[in-house]
C-alpha cells in the first residue's frame, strides 16, 4: 500500500484502531532501514504496549500460522522442533505452545521485543539477529520447521532471507511465511522478486511449494497470504 493510501485507511479507522494502525504505517513506511525497524519495534514492545496493540482481534497472523503447522505436523507435535524468525513478543509461539508445540526457539532482531518475549517461558533458545542472508550462529539441518509471521514488509527480511532459512532446516522439514497479501506488491523488496525466488529455488531442487493460500483478515481487515514451502 502506498503511504498515501496508508494515510487514508488509518484515518477512516475507530479511534484506537486509528492509533494502531498508526504505528503500523510507521513501521512500514516505505523506505525504512532495517535498523530503523529494529529501533522502533523495540520501542514499541515496552511494557507490553505492542501485545495490547496487536491482540489477536486486529491481528491473525499468529493464529493462521499455528494453525498451520498444527495441521501439517499433526502426527508429531510434541517432538517438532521450530524456529520462530521475527518472533517478536513471542506470539507466535503462544500459541504453538497451546497447541502443544514443545521446542521452540526465538530468532528476533529487536531486543526490547525479546525481552518480553523472555517473560513467557515458551522459547529454549533466543537469538538476537537479523535475517538479511548472512550466516546466523546457528548450524546447519537444525529444525524441523522455520516459521514467519509478521516479518515480511518495508526494511524487515529481505528475498535472500530464504537461503539461510533453507540452510537451517532439515531436508524434509517446513518453511512457513504468512504475510500481508498486498506487500507482494507494494513492498520494493518482494515485488516481482519474492515469488520468482521461490520458483528458482524449486527448479533448483532446494523447495518444493505445499500450498500457497490467501486468507482473509490477516492484520485488520486485509488480506494475507500463507506459503507452505517443503525442504529439498
Amino acid at each position: 500500500m502506498a503511504d498515501e493510501e496508508t494515510k487514508q485507511y488509518v484515518e477512516a479507522c475507530a479511534p484506537d484502531d486509528a492509533t494502531v494502525n498508526s504505528k503500523c504505517f510507521e513501521v512500514h513506511r516505505v523506505g525504512i532501514t532495517i535498523q530503523e525497524n529494529v529501533e522502533y519495534y523495540s520501542k514499541w514492545a515496552d511494557n507490553g504496549i505492542y501485545d495490547q496493540d496487536l491482540c489477536s482481534e486486529r491481528y491473525q497472523g499468529p493464529v493462521i500460522a499455528a494453525n498451520v503447522l498444527t495441521e501439517h505436523f499433526n502426527d508429531n507435535i510434541t517432538e517438532t522442533k521450530i524456529l520462530d524468525v521475527a518472533a517478536g513478543t513471542g506470539s507466535v509461539g503462544k500459541e504453538l505452545q497451546d497447541r502443544g508445540f514443545k521446542h521452540l526457539d526465538a530468532l528476533e532482531p529487536a531486543a526490547g521485543m525479546l525481552e518480553q518475549a523472555r517473560k513467557k517461558n515458551i522459547y529454549t533458545n533466543f537469538y538476537c539477529e537479523v535475517l538479511d542472508g548472512n550466516r546466523l550462529p546457528i548450524d546447519d539441518d537444525t529444525y524441523d520447521c522455520c516459521v514467519i509471521s509478521g516479518g515480511m514488509g518495508e526494511g524487515q527480511i529481505p528475498c535472500h532471507g530464504l537461503y539461510e532459512l533453507i540452510r537451517v532446516t532439515k531436508s524434509g522439514g517446513l518453511v512457513c511465511i504468512v504475510m500481508r497479501e498486498e506487500y507482494l506488491t507494494s513492498v520494493k523488496e518482494y515485488r516481482d522478486r519474492l515469488e520468482p525466488l521461490m520458483k528458482k529455488l524449486e527448479e533448483d531442487g532446494k523447495l518444493k511449494q505445499l500450498s500457497r493460500d490467501v486468507v482473509s483478515r490477516y492484520s485488520f481487515d486485509n488480506n494475507g497470504v500463507v506459503y507452505e514451502l517443503l525442504v529439498c
